[in-house]
């Protein structure tokens, strides 16, 4: 059985405007991977991402390239506890 893990993340660079939500709202689902992913006022992009390691991690490595229209230039990553909070992926608005 594969480890279940919760990872936040704040991605930074051209991020908005560019379909990145949307686009890793896709990739989430192609993974697996369930949470939730919002702009936010200060021009980052979001993300609460839980599943199996290897399809965060997959999802993780995914945001460090973003849509074709985004110029990603930073991830961080916070590891936490995984809670099983989701049943799908969705996109929050402001």
């Amino acid at each position: 059985m594969q480890e279940k893990v919760r990872a936040h993340l704040i991605v930074q660079g051209r991020v908005q405007g560019v379909f990145f939500r949307e686009e890793t709202r896709k990739t989430a689902k192609l993974f697996g991977v369930y949470g939730w992913v919002k702009n936010k006022p200060d021009g980052t992009v979001e993300s609460i991402v839980e599943g199996e390691k290897k399809d965060v991690v997959s999802l993780i490595n995914w945001c460090k390239n973003g849509s074709p229209l985004s110029q990603v230039e930073k991830v961080d990553v916070v590891w936490q506890d995984y809670r099983g909070a989701f049943r799908e992926f969705d996109i929050q608005y402001l």
